[in-house]
C-alpha cells in the first residue's frame, strides 16, 4: 500500500484531517514530564501524545530538526517514536531537506531504514534534488511551497503579490511528480493566499501549517483549501493542545469542529468537471478521445517552436500538463500499460526528468520497481549513475514521453547497461516518426509508442481541431 492510499484509508476510518507534530521540544513539554533526564521526560510525553490521539488523527509529523538538536540520543529517540506509532497511521518526516549532495543517501535512509511514509523537502535546488525521493513510488513527497515567516515575504512575494514566486514554485513542482505522490506544504493563516495556491493546484494534497497564528480562521481556511470533493487538505493540531492533560478530549473537539466546518464548505466547493467528446468520426481512432483531450488542455500546440535539439517544428508537445489532470493521466498510464503488459521486464526506468511522473505512475499501477539514470553524475555525494535499487542482470524497460531523435532514450539505456542491466525495449507516448524507431532497432532496441504524430494530426484535422493549413504544414513536415 502506498502513502496516498494509507493516508486516505485512515482519513476515512478516523474521520479526521488532523495531523499531530511529534516534536521533542523541551519548551512545550508539560511540567509533570520534566525530570533530571529531559530525554526520558520527552519520550514519556510523546508516548502519551500518541496513545491519546492514535484514533483521532490521520498522520503524525515528527520534525527532524528537534531530534537532531538532541544529538545521537535525539536520533535514537526519533526511531523509538516512529516505532511507537501504529503501523496503519502514516508518518510524515518534516525534514525540509534541500541538499542535492545528500538527497540519494538521505532518501534511502528515511524510506528504507527508518520506514517513514513521506517527507517534506525544500524545492530551491530543483527537480534533480527531489527526484531521488520520487524513485520510491510507494512514498510521499511534500514540497515546501510557502512559509508564514514574515522575513520570507521579500522572496516569496517577488516580483509582485499578484504574481508571487511561491506560485511559480507550485506550478513547477506539479510537473515533478504525480498527484498521488507529490504534494504541497503551505504555511499561512491567510485564506486568500491558500485560495491562490488551490487555484493553481486543484488536484494536489496540501499539508497546512501555521494556520492558527491569527485567531480562528478554520472555516475560511477550509473553504479556500479543500478541493472540489471536499478533500485534499491536512490540518495541523495546535501545539499548545499537546501540553494539556485532557488531550484526547481536546483533539476530539477539534476534529468535530473541522468536520462540521467541512460539511458546511463542501456544497460550496462541490462540482464535477466532465469532459465529453463533441465529435463522432466514422473511422474512430482507438485513442481519439485522449487525443482530443490532450489538445483541449494545451498539451498539443501548433505554431513555430524550437525543440531542445535545435530543430524548428510546426508543433510543440507539452506532456507535463497531463499529471495535473488525473482523469487524463490515468488514461495515459493505461495506454502505456497496454504495451508494457506484453513485454518482459524486472524494473521500469524513467528518463529524467519529464517521464519520471509517468514511470512512477506505471510503477504503482503495475507493481514493478522503478529506477532512473541520472542526467549527469555529480562529482560529490554518492556519485550514483543510477538512482534506485537494482541487481545486475535484471531486465529494464525504458519509459519516455516523446521520441524525436532517440538520443535521450539511448543515452539512458547505455547508462543502465553500464551498470550491468539489460535493456531491449523502449516505450514512449508519442513517436515523432521520421524513421527513429528503425534507427533504434539498428542499435539493438525495440521501440513502441502509444501514438504517432501522424495519428494525432489526422484525428485533430478530422475532428476540426486544426485547420487545413495547419494540417498541410504538419503532413509536409512528415
Amino acid at each position: 500500500m502506498n502513502f496516498f492510499e494509507k493516508l486516505d484509508r485512515v482519513i476515512v476510518r478516523h474521520q479526521s484531517l488532523l495531523v499531530v507534530a511529534l516534536d521533542p521540544n523541551p519548551e512545550m513539554m508539560p511540567q509533570k514530564y520534566r525530570t533530571s533526564d529531559n530525554l526520558d521526560g520527552l519520550w514519556n510525553w510523546l508516548q502519551f501524545v500518541i496513545t491519546e490521539t492514535s484514533n483521532l488523527v490521520c498522520a503524525y509529523k515528527p520534525t527532524l530538526g528537534f531530534y537532531e538538536a538532541l544529538g545521537i540520543e535525539g536520533l535514537e529517540l526519533l526511531l523509538k517514536v516512529i516505532a511507537a506509532i501504529p503501523q496503519d497511521i502514516p508518518v510524515i518526516l518534516d525534514a525540509k531537506h534541500g541538499d542535492l549532495n545528500t538527497s540519494t543517501i538521505f532518501a534511502r535512509t528515511i524510506f528504507e531504514q527508518w520506514q517513514v511514509d513521506a517527507v517534506t523537502l525544500n524545492p530551491y535546488a530543483g527537480q534533480d534534488c527531489v527526484a531521488p525521493f520520487l524513485v520510491y513510488s510507494d512514498k510521499g513527497v511534500f514540497i515546501l511551497s510557502r512559509t508564514s515567516n514574515p522575513g520570507a515575504v521579500a522572496l516569496q512575494e517577488y516580483p509582485t503579490s499578484d504574481a508571487p514566486f511561491y506560485l511559480q514554485v507550485v506550478r513547477e513542482a506539479k510537473t515533478w511528480g504525480t498527484p498521488e505522490q507529490l504534494f504541497l506544504e503551505v504555511g499561512t493563516s491567510d485564506p486568500e493566499v491558500l485560495a491562490k495556491i488551490r487555484a493553481v493546484a486543484p488536484e494536489r494534497l496540501i499539508l497546512m501549517r501555521s494556520i492558527w497564528e491569527e485567531g480562528d480562521r478554520l472555516k475560511q481556511i477550509l473553504t479556500a483549501g479543500l478541493n472540489n470533493n471536499g478533500e485534499g487538505l491536512l490540518i495541523p493540531v495546535p501545539q499548545d493542545l499537546l501540553a494539556k492533560d485532557n488531550l484526547a478530549d481536546n483533539i476530539r473537539a477539534l476534529r468535530e469542529d473541522v468536520n462540521q466546518a467541512r460539511t458546511q464548505v463542501i456544497p460550496a466547493n462541490s462540482s464535477c468537471n466532465l469532459w465529453i467528446p463533441d465529435v463522432c468520426l466514422l473511422n474512430k481512432h482507438p485513442h481519439q478521445d485522449l487525443i482530443l483531450q490532450l489538445y483541449d488542455i494545451d498539451c498539443l500546440l501548433f505554431g513555430e517552436y524550437v525543440q531542445a535539439s535545435g530543430a524548428t517544428f510546426s508543433y510543440y508537445i507539452d506532456l507535463r500538463r497531463i499529471i495535473s489532470n488525473p482523469q487524463i493521466f490515468h488514461q495515459v498510464l493505461n495506454a502505456y500499460a497496454e504495451i508494457l503488459k506484453n513485454l518482459t521486464f524486472d524494473r521500469i526506468a524513467g528518463i529524467p526528468y519529464g517521464s519520471l511522473p509517468t514511470a512512477t505512475g506505471l510503477s504503482l499501477n503495475l507493481h514493478r520497481p522503478m529506477i532512473y539514470p541520472r542526467k549527469e553524475v555529480k562529482a560529490h555525494g554518492t556519485r550514483r549513475l543510477i538512482e534506485g535499487n537494482f541487481n545486475p542482470g535484471e531486465k529494464v524497460v525504458i519509459v519516455d514521453d516523446i521520441l524525436i531523435s532517440g538520443k535521450s532514450a539511448m543515452e539512458g539505456a547505455e547508462k543502465l547497461k553500464s551498470a550491468g542491466l539489460e535493456v531491449e525495449d523502449i516505450v514512449v507516448f508519442i513517436d515523432h516518426e521520421e524513421g527513429v524507431k528503425d534507427r533504434l532497432k539498428e542499435k539493438g532496441y525495440q521501440a513502441y509508442s502509444v501514438l504517432s504524430i501522424s495519428e494525432i494530426t489526422d484525428t485533430l484535422y478530422e475532428s476540426g481541431r486544426i485547420n487545413q493549413e495547419q494540417f498541410r504544414g504538419l503532413t509536409k513536415q512528415h
